[in-house]
């Protein structure tokens, strides 16, 4: 099982398990011989069913790093957002983030990603927060610390609009 997380001197500390479920009784004697199935636990979370991505030979219907590196992008752009427009006195009502990335294989087995684009899509309470609403992502940007610890660039479109 997993460990909790943990809190020192303003580092984070985080621990999961990750399983290969993926054995079909052969073990690793060939690379078409055995199921990429990972699950992956963090204590008192759900287990997350993962794989690899379906061109290496990947189950698609479960989750790959891709897909998580990805979410986790956009999720950490969302929560600083969030905290950024309540400083600024924002009120948001809706947030829908069609997020997307690029990696590219450098053909000896490897690869990268390039770049990510973020595309929120933002609802606020009042016109007059539109311009503020804008303004913290900028903010969000900073904050995220996931994508401050990539090597490429994590872009933004982002658009925001009111109720009222």
């Amino acid at each position: 099982m997993a460990e909790t997380t943990s809190r020192t001197l303003g580092e984070h500390h985080y621990a999961l398990t990750a399983t290969w479920t993926g054995n079909t009784g052969t073990g690793t004697t060939g690379y078409r011989d055995y199921r990429r199935d990972v699950t992956i636990e963090v204590g008192g979370k759900p287990d997350l069913l993962a794989s690899a991505d379906k061109p290496f030979r990947g189950d698609p219907s479960r989750w790959n790093p891709e897909d998580l590196l990805l979410a986790s992008l956009s999720e950490c752009h969302l929560l600083s957002y969030l905290h950024a427009c309540v400083t600024a006195g924002v009120v948001v009502v809706s947030y829908r983030d069609r997020a997307s990335g690029v990696m590219r294989e450098d053909g000896a087995g490897g690869g990268s990603f390039v770049e990510v684009l973020l595309r929120p899509e933002v609802v606020v309470a009042e016109a007059s927060m539109v311009e503020a609403a804008e303004r913290a992502h900028t903010q969000a940007n900073e904050w995220c610390f996931i994508a401050n610890s990539m090597n490429f660039p994590v872009r933004h479109q982002a658009t925001v609009s009111a109720l009222a």
